[in-house]
This record gives C-alpha cells, sequence and structure tokens, in this order.
C-alpha cells in the first residue's frame, strides 16, 4: 500500500504521521488509528496498510510527538522492565484527555485536508492505550468523528476518574464499537456495564463484545496477539466503517 509521510502541526510541537492509501485512484473515507503503548512502529505501519487495503485513507501519527521522538520498544519485554516501564510513563505522561482531544482536532483537520481523503467526518481505531483515545476523540470531536472503535482498550469507563471517557457519551455522534479482551483487568465487567450504560443512556449507538481472547489480541507483535481475535477484528471493523462512513 502506498505510504506518504507527513508533518502536522499539532498544539504541542510537530507530529510526525503517515498517510496509508489503497492502491488506484481515490479519494477515500479518512481512518485516524491510534497505535498502543509501543508507539507507532513496523507492526502498526502494517497494520494501517491492511486497513487501507480494506478501501480507506489511514491516518497513523506519533502520538508521543512531544517528546522529539523515541526508541522503539520490545513489546515483549517492556512491562516486565522497570526501567522501560518508567520510560514509558514520561511519555504517556502528557497525553491528558485534554491533550488527547487537541491532538485529534489537529489529526482530524490534516486527515480531511488531504486530497486522498472524501467527506466531512473520519473513523477513528485504536488499541490498548489508542482505544481510550479513540473513544476520548469521538467525545471531542463530536459530529467529525463517524465511527469510533476501541480494542482491548482500559478504563473506558473509570466511574471516579474525570477523565475517563464514559463521560463524554453525550457528545458522541460516533457509532462506537468497543471488543474488550477477557479477563482484563483495566476494562473489567463494571467498566463494561457502566460504558452500555451510559451509551444506551446517551442514545449512541454502539456494540460492546468481549473477545476469547487476551489483553493486547489485535497486535501482531504482542506476546497475546490471538490470529483469530485479529481476525475477527479486521471484519468487525469493516462492516462498522461501511456502515458508519458511507
Amino acid at each position: 500500500m502506498p505510504r506518504t509521510a507527513l508533518t502536522i502541526e499539532a498544539p504541542d510541537g510537530t507530529c510526525a504521521a503517515t498517510l496509508h492509501t489503497p492502491a488506484g485512484k481515490g479519494p477515500w473515507h479518512g481512518v485516524l488509528m491510534y497505535p498502543d503503548a509501543g508507539g507507532v512502529r513496523e507492526t502498526f505501519l502494517g497494520m494501517a496498510d491492511h486497513l487501507a487495503d480494506l478501501g480507506y485513507a489511514v491516518l497513523l501519527p506519533d502520538v508521543y510527538y512531544r517528546a522529539g521522538g523515541f526508541e522503539p520498544f520490545d513489546i515483549g519485554t517492556l512491562f516486565g522492565d522497570p526501567a522501560e516501564r518508567a520510560r514509558l510513563g514520561e511519555l504517556v505522561r502528557p497525553l491528558t484527555a485534554e491533550a488527547i482531544g487537541a491532538d485529534a482536532g489537529a489529526y482530524v483537520d490534516a486527515l480531511l485536508a488531504r486530497p486522498e481523503v472524501r467527506g466531512d467526518a473520519v473513523g477513528t481505531t485504536g488499541y490498548c492505550m489508542g482505544g481510550r483515545a479513540s473513544l476520548l476523540a469521538a467525545g471531542a470531536l463530536g459530529e467529525r468523528i463517524a465511527a469510533a472503535a476501541s480494542f482491548h482498550g482500559g478504563r473506558l469507563a473509570v466511574a471516579d476518574d474525570p477523565d475517563s471517557p464514559h463521560h463524554r457519551a453525550g457528545d458522541l455522534r460516533a457509532t462506537v464499537y468497543v471488543a474488550a479482551a477477557q479477563d482484563d483487568a483495566s476494562f473489567g465487567p463494571d467498566q463494561f456495564a457502566l460504558l452500555d450504560e451510559v451509551l444506551t443512556a446517551a442514545d449512541v449507538r454502539h456494540t460492546l463484545e468481549t473477545y476469547p481472547a487476551g489483553h493486547g489480541f489485535a497486535v501482531p507483535d504482542n506476546p497475546t496477539h490471538d490470529a483469530d481475535a485479529e481476525k475477527r477484528h479486521w471484519a468487525a471493523l469493516a462492516d462498522l466503517y461501511a456502515a458508519a462512513l458511507s
């Protein structure tokens, strides 16, 4: 799939990104892809290519742009290495809900301005940490996000966290799809039930499911990657965007 390197003027600096497009002549509907905590790396470039092959122009931003670049993590050992976890914490710390929403505005502006992209709204998808960002972006940008997906995202509905995405349910105009991992402490049954409750109360079209796979199931370089769950997630994204972005 064609890849185009972009530079986006974001709220707190310059953000490097890649635009992944299908082969052939566009324009296509746009999708903003949020990586997991490991950030942009070859695995996510490949995932953006795969989504582009489904017929979408996919923007993959460096969500850690405030750091001015970072040494890639080894996902297999990241969470067992105290020094690497501390380094990750420094990268994640600036990503408050407010910052994620502001960044999303810059990313979507850049995406919709591209000649390869059509329409006036985009889809989002995100993984682990990025799943939370996907829903926060949808809450912040309202009608500019037509479809928002989260795969094994954590802290989506934490009652006493003012930055929890579920508090923005009334601002959502997107169709929402959430795929939880089984036995996931970061998004357990209580959060699942609360998110379903607030989305229903806000009359948000949504689907919440739990896949029979571990946290990280959709990302190929994750130790808990599950091939069947990954395949299912691509099918779910295709169905979501076909319905909500058409």
